[in-house]
């Protein structure tokens, strides 16, 4: 099965990222949503095509000198909440 997720804007405030760290957040992003819908799939609703108009997460806090790489696997695992089972 093939799954496509087009995400079209993250929104974060108080978070920075070079452009060097975009590259890795964004790798890290995708790896881990890739590993959750392979592990624990998508809402009934986006199993046969679908969409949301938006997800929201919860407030989330990062610590000071947290890496790209942990913000975006962070950020997966709350935007998967939203997409997920």
């Amino acid at each position: 099965m093939k799954i496509n997720i087009e995400i079209d804007r993250l929104v974060f405030d108080g978070v920075k990222l070079t452009a060097h760290e975009r590259p890795l957040f964004q790798a890290a992003f995708e790896s881990e949503m890739t590993r959750l819908i392979a592990r624990d799939g998508l809402h009934h609703e986006l199993r046969a095509g679908g969409a949301f108009q938006s997800v929201g997460t919860p407030t989330m806090q990062f610590a000071e000198g947290i890496s790209a790489h942990q913000v975006g696997r962070q950020l997966a695992h709350a935007v998967y909440r939203g997409i997920g089972q």
